[in-house]
């Protein structure tokens, strides 16, 4: 059986946080396809920066480049909003990119 988050078309991106460290935090990522699955672990500064380590097979470079954005988007909101008084690394963050949507 497919995983729940497994998308009819198009990909769907995937951060799950692990731990916060600081100025940073530890997510688990992962590109999700119609036919695939791609896991990576992640690190993200709260400077935009972001390291990805693929845990198997890489995501096509179109799509992996797609999760690096949404990573470092993720990542450069963190001292804005820490400084909001918010907290600065989401629990989740989960988006879609089909068919129509960039």
């Amino acid at each position: 059986m497919a995983d729940a988050l497994t998308p009819q078309h198009g990909a769907r991106f995937l951060l799950e946080l692990e731990r916060e460290d600081g100025a940073g935090a530890r997510y688990r990522a992962a590109v999700l396809t119609p036919d695939a699955r791609h896991d990576y672990d992640a690190v993200l500064g709260d400077d935009g920066a972001v390291a990805l380590t693929a845990r198997g097979a890489p995501a096509p470079t179109e799509l992996e480049e797609t999760l690096v954005m949404i990573a470092r988007l993720t990542a450069r909101s963190a001292a804005k909003k820490r400084e909001d008084g918010l907290p600065p690394w989401p629990h989740r963050v989960l988006r879609w990119r089909g068919p129509g949507r960039g």
